[in-house]
């Protein structure tokens, strides 16, 4: 599944990402609507890294998913 997927599918998709980031709000992941720079600086905000600690991480989970 490409990352245009995900924006189309994000309603099913979000409960996955909220399980992963926990910190992320409900109210996080309605402005995200599934736009992966969005994700990228609400986790970074959320969590207090790096931008490109933050990109590696939902690589890595991205990666991991079984769509």
């Amino acid at each position: 599944m490409d990352w245009n997927r995900v924006e189309g599918n994000w309603k099913q998709v979000k409960g996955k990402v909220k399980e992963q980031w926990g910190k992320l709000t409900d109210d996080d992941l309605d402005q995200i609507d599934g736009q992966r720079d969005q994700l990228e600086g609400k986790i970074q905000e959320r969590y207090g890294l790096a931008r490109d600690r933050a990109r590696q991480d939902i690589d890595d989970w991205y990666g991991s998913q079984t769509w």
